[in-house]
């Protein structure tokens, strides 16, 4: 019988905060004023899940040089301006939240982006009083996603084997990072630009809304 999970580590955007349309909208604005146009929904496509420094690399592969050394900076700027204005939690995350603190399951964020980031992100949301200290970021890994660093040091700091930790994700390098780390995952597809195909191939469990989700928690926990 398998052993009951004991953690849900939970991806940051786009699975507790709605932050992908927003930062994907300003990014794919930056890479087509450096001189790459760039669509939104390319931008969803090529740049979800990975670090910052991913993202840089893959543009200036594109580009065939680097970007001007402003750019990382605007953008931040433009995002976290943006996010001030407008950002939301995912609808229905709370209440997974709550259905996990209620059955006594460990919580952690493991994200892609920085410490500050987060702290900006679900600070707005009102979601950080949730997790506390337990939030981790690429920043504290050799390797960030698709690698499983970040899901195993999530793990190891919450003091639970990756065989009893279940994460949230929504990106195909999450996916596949918790599914390398012996992780069970749930493929969060809310969006409708969700690579869904993608996602279910890397190993993900499709839920398409945070009530399904809960759902499927509930039937794991009792």
């Amino acid at each position: 019988m398998p052993d009951r999970p004991e953690l849900i580590i939970f991806d940051c955007d786009g699975v507790l905060v709605d932050s992908e349309p927003i930062a994907n909208r300003v990014l794919a604005e930056a890479i087509t004023a450096a001189g790459l146009p760039t669509t939104y929904e390319e931008s969803c496509r090529d740049y979800v899940g990975l670090s910052m420094g991913s993202v840089m690399e893959k543009i200036e592969g594109k580009l065939g040089g680097p970007l001007p050394d402003d750019w990382l900076n605007t953008l931040q700027e433009e995002t976290w301006e943006r996010f001030r204005q407008s950002l939301e939690p995912v609808a229905g995350v709370e209440q997974v939240i709550d259905f996990a603190l209620a059955k006594g399951i460990g919580i952690c964020v493991a994200s892609s982006g920085t410490h500050e980031k987060m702290h900006l992100t679900l600070g707005k949301t009102g979601l950080k009083r949730h997790f506390g200290d337990n939030i981790f970021s690429a920043s504290q890994v050799t390797r960030g996603k698709p690698f499983p660093d970040l899901f195993e040091f999530a793990a190891r700091h919450m003091g639970t084997p990756p065989a009893r930790s279940i994460v949230v994700e929504d990106s195909v390098p999450g996916v596949t990072a918790a599914r390398a780390a012996r992780m069970q995952v749930f493929a969060y597809a809310g969006d409708p630009l969700a690579r869904t195909d993608a996602l279910a191939r890397a190993g993900g469990q499709l839920v398409r809304s945070m009530t399904e989700l809960r759902n499927e928690l509930s039937q794991l926990f009792g």
